[in-house]
């Protein structure tokens, strides 16, 4: 048994917001109150539990000063397992997120093979029951991700595949992408979306703007972005499909979601926290460590972004967790792999780029990390609520920590962010009513 005391319990599900303790027994929560004793729990007064009493065993965890809030659930990680396991794996990957307050994490299927057959998908599923988090996997849209014929998907969805994406890479042929939507309507499922178009980018994962002129390096211009996500709404509201916009970095792409939100199509879109807390600038400074797909853009794109978060055009805050070896990166800019490590940081650059500026609150912070990522994703949010699952995380929004190189859970270091002081130090996750992760 867990008792949780003094804790300011922020819940998107249940729109609470106050100081209570909150109790877990086995997986579930079991009593939320102003105050539960802890002589009341080791006498077995709250004989609803199924192991009242002394007996059971009770951890007491002073929650005073501390958000304690339902885990996070991450829709948009890669953990490059199988395939390229040297960067990540399924287990380091989940040791990440647990140290970041995730318990629940969709992970991409650009591996090696890819997530376009059974036998992969089963690899991945069977691979993430073993983790202390839950790990759902997505199928590719595209057999080998070429762009050209669909997978199976009816039987991949059958067999637990939670969505579909060929993320790492868009999807030009439009008539491939209507036919996919059609069926992943019909299979109430969702089809997240990579929108770069090739054509409008010289050189990828650096804006193209004044930065890339100063590097001499072609870039990649915001109208690789803006025209897919234009096409892929259409679609979305053709088809009546569920759609997201990943990782969005463009103004006029969060201007043109709105718009098709408006009209009625079930359109969605990601942000990452490295899109809303820094600008192209930041390769200057940072180097390959801030090279990204979709690139960081202006600070007015940055501030869209912002605002698309606050008016719920944006529905997600994601990760885009993309770890690459210290090798890999050291790489001259034009070689280098595109992407960072964003687990053990997320919820820290929520809380300094939007919390702590008066851009959102807090419980509009975690609708953003936990409850919409698991409505479109077609599960249950987790909530801080009596009956549901304990996943939960604990953390202080005043609590500061500095993001130190060696002290990853990840396999990967590949982050702008090391050095930096941050405010959200998490202090405990708990998934399924275990404490999984411990600061």
């Amino acid at each position: 048994m867990i008792l949780i005391k003094n804790g300011r319990v922020v819940d998107p599900v249940t729109n609470t917001d106050e100081v209570m303790d909150v109790l877990v027994e086995g997986k579930k929560i079991v009593k939320l109150a102003k105050e539960i004793k802890e002589e009341d729990v080791k006498a077995g007064v709250y004989g609803a539990c199924e192991n009242s009493g002394a007996s059971a065993g009770l951890e007491v965890i002073d929650a005073t000063g501390l958000v304690v809030a339902p885990g996070l659930c991450d829709a948009h990680v890669h953990f490059r397992d199988p395939g390229f396991t040297y960067k990540e794996d399924i287990e380091s990957g989940a040791k990440a997120a647990a140290r970041g307050g995730f318990t629940t994490v969709i992970l991409m299927a650009n591996t090696k093979p890819s997530v376009d057959n059974l036998e992969t998908l089963n690899y991945c599923i069977k691979k993430g029951e073993q983790t202390d988090i839950h790990i759902l996997q997505t199928a590719n849209v595209t057999c080998g991700m070429m762009g050209k014929e669909l997978v199976d998907m009816d039987l991949l969805a059958k067999n637990g595949a939670c969505g579909f994406t060929d993320d790492g890479l868009p999807l030009m042929d439009e008539k491939v992408l209507y036919e996919a939507l059609k069926k992943a309507y019909e299979l109430d499922l969702p089809v997240s979306l990579h929108e770069e178009d090739p054509f409008f980018i010289k050189h990828p994962g650096v804006n193209m703007g004044e930065v890339s002129k100063k590097l001499n390096y072609g870039g990649a211009s915001r109208t690789a972005e803006d025209i897919m996500v234009s096409r892929d709404c259409v679609l979305a509201l053709d088809t009546g499909a569920s759609v997201c916009i990943q990782h969005i970095s463009s103004g006029n792409s969060v201007d043109i979601v709105r718009a098709f939100k408006k009209m009625g199509a079930d359109v969605h879109a990601e942000a990452t926290p490295h899109h809303f807390t820094l600008t192209e600038e930041a390769v200057l400074k940072y180097g390959t460590n801030a090279r990204m797909n979709p690139p960081l853009r202006t600070e007015e794109d940055r501030r869209r972004i912002i605002e698309g978060l606050k008016d719920g055009t944006i529905d997600m805050i994601v990760t885009d967790h993309a770890p690459h070896s210290k090798e890999e990166k050291a790489r001259e800019l034009a070689k280098a792999p595109s992407g960072i490590t964003g687990l053990e940081t997320s919820l820290s650059l929520g809380v300094k780029s939007l919390v702590k500026t008066g851009e959102i609150s807090m419980m509009k912070l975690i609708e953003l990390m936990s409850t919409n990522p698991y409505k479109f994703y077609r599960m249950t949010p987790a909530s801080i609520s009596v009956g549901a699952i304990a996943d939960i995380v604990i953390f202080g929004e005043d609590a500061l920590w500095t993001v130190k190189e060696e002290e990853f859970a990840s396999k990967a270091s590949n982050s702008p962010f090391i050095g930096w002081e941050l405010p959200g130090k998490v202090f405990f996750t708990i998934c399924n009513g275990k404490v999984v992760y411990r600061g």
